[in-house]
């Protein structure tokens, strides 16, 4: 071979041979980092209390030490947009991973075992009887404050009763929705509970108090515990914000996580139909959990009408005049909706999963009553996403037929597909949100996106004006808008600055929203065992 040939062949020998080398690289470094296993891979909701030992934490490798202020963004989350159908093959499998990646731990686990100066529950003072008020997970938040105040005024609780009388109209008892004697034996060793007030004192005068709202331990050891002085049984009216989210002793919070994560298991048969319900959304892959609250009970309450028509706004407007327990009754709908106080609505959280990159062949669970309009808003979200599923397409209604007519045993189930999803999106920052996006931080932080509304608003009305379209341009701001929106590791929001009073403590993160750092340990050493620091 002449020498020209030979050199030319050696030339294209060697790019040929670099080409390979540096695709190779990059493949190697698109793999993303998961630092927990699939959820699919974790125990069903009521097993997944052990999972501090079950989710490979020990093999974490040490993160940087950063500001806990903020979330951390995803690796492989830029500015570029991810329009999955003009991308090369290698290239989409490996884009699609990162939108089931679960967000940094930062090696935050479990940890609610109480200090070593904890003690058993002493003699009791009294009975603490319970009115607990709202939905589902209103009521949640609320038995789990009382059983943390019960230990502070040293009172003996009654299993609470659950509000039948809210816009839920639901007959459901404590025992239907919860396992009883689960709470009461995991929190044997906390505070003493009881099924039924004893005979003996139940015709005996009992004083009825409305705790005060967001009240702290000195409230409760004062002028709470001083009650026992009179009665022997207390009646908590509401139990709804009636204990403070921070400054608490560190064993009152930790006990707050165990009774919402630990004892407050719900019943056998919701747990059985939960399972079964998550089971069938694995068959078709990982799955979002969406939080739809585009229903009439909210659009009434917020006010908000956008793409409604004059006839379904003024039915809104109807039902919030007459609900007398809701005191805000002249809304304006446009200023609701610019300062992101509406939940999104179907068709706007189409063009937000697309802009994200979920494609169309994404199962989605809709965890929601009956939307509103039915078909007439769904339509461009299900022809964006066909496989929308629910209960009721997941379910036969003979399945569904012991649950059907409860609406708190309803949401629990959609409690527990949202709570165990790959990702969780809500379309409004409600309590059954906040709810599940804390379960999830709790058990390992998995991928909870909450939508930026107000800034969302403000895209979607150029959407609507044509000064903007969907394509690369929206794909990129939303993107960057959420990019530590994703439910990774980070300290719970303290009060905004320049506000006082009653105002201080609503602008509070809730405690149910983000347990840490109160129910979270860091992790300092990869090797070192988590089980000696879970309570059992």
């Amino acid at each position: 071979m002449p020498k020209p040939r030979r050199r030319a062949f050696s030339v294209m020998r060697k790019l040929l041979t670099c080409t390979i080398c540096s695709m190779a690289l990059v493949a190697v470094l698109s793999v993303p980092v998961q630092v927990f296993p699939s959820s699919r891979d974790v125990p069903i909701f009521s097993r997944s209390y052990k999972l501090p030992e079950q989710l490979g934490l020990k093999f974490q490798r040490p993160v940087t030490k950063q500001s806990l202020t903020q979330e951390l963004s995803p690796l492989r989350w830029s500015k570029a947009p991810r329009l999955f159908h003009k991308l090369a093959c290698g290239s989409q499998t490996s884009a699609l991973d990162d939108l089931w990646t679960p967000p940094s731990s930062r090696n935050f686990f479990p940890c609610t075992k109480p200090s070593l100066n904890y003690s058993s529950p002493g003699k009791t003072r009294g009975f603490l009887l319970v009115h607990t008020n709202g939905g589902l997970n209103q009521m949640r938040a609320g038995i789990c404050d009382m059983v943390a105040i019960a230990r502070i005024i040293n009172a003996t609780l009654v299993i609470p009763d659950l509000d039948k009388h809210s816009f839920w109209n639901d007959s459901s008892n404590f025992s239907d929705i919860f396992d009883e004697d689960h709470f009461i034996n995991a929190l044997s060793n906390d505070v003493k509970v009881i099924k039924k007030l004893p005979k003996e004192f139940a015709t005996i005068p009992r004083a009825v108090k409305h705790f005060r709202s967001w009240s702290g331990i000195d409230y409760y050891r004062d002028e709470i515990a001083s009650m026992w002085k009179d009665h022997r049984v207390i009646r908590a009216a509401k139990s709804d914000s009636r204990l403070a989210n921070n400054n608490l002793p560190a064993d009152i919070q930790k006990l707050r996580c165990h009774a919402c994560y630990e004892a407050l298991r719900f019943s056998p048969k919701i747990e059985a139909m939960g399972k079964l319900l998550v089971d069938r959304m694995r068959s078709y892959g990982p799955y979002i959990a969406l939080h739809l609250r585009y229903e009439k009970d909210m659009l009434s309450f917020s006010g908000c009408t956008h793409d409604l028509s004059p006839a379904e706004a003024e039915e809104l407007k109807m039902i919030r005049e007459n609900t007398s327990y809701w005191k805000v009754k002249n809304i304006d709908p446009k200023e609701q909706r610019a300062k992101g106080h509406c939940p999104l609505t179907p068709k706007e959280v189409g063009i937000f999963l697309n802009a994200l990159g979920y494609p169309s062949n994404t199962p989605i669970y809709v965890a929601a009553g009956d939307i509103y309009g039915g078909e007439s808003h769904m339509s461009d979200l299900q022809l964006r996403y066909p496989l929308l599923m629910r209960k009721e397409t997941l379910a036969s209604s003979k399945e569904l037929e012991p649950f059907v007519h409860h609406a708190s045993q309803m949401a629990a189930l959609d409690y527990i597909v949202s709570v165990e999803s790959d990702v969780f999106i809500s379309s409004y920052s409600g309590n059954m949100a906040r709810a599940v996006e804390g379960h999830r931080r709790f058990l390992g932080h998995r991928r909870t996106i909450s939508p930026d509304r107000k800034s969302l608003v403000r895209l979607f009305d150029k959407l609507e004006k044509g000064t903007m379209q969907e394509g690369n341009n929206l794909a990129s701001r939303i993107i960057e808008l959420h990019k530590r929106r994703q439910g990774s590791a980070r300290k719970r929001k303290g009060p905004i600055s320049g506000t006082r009073g009653m105002d201080r403590f609503r602008s509070e993160e809730s405690f149910y929203v983000n347990p840490l750092p109160d129910c979270l340990c860091q992790r300092e050493q990869p090797n070192s065992q988590a089980s000696s620091f879970i309570r059992r």
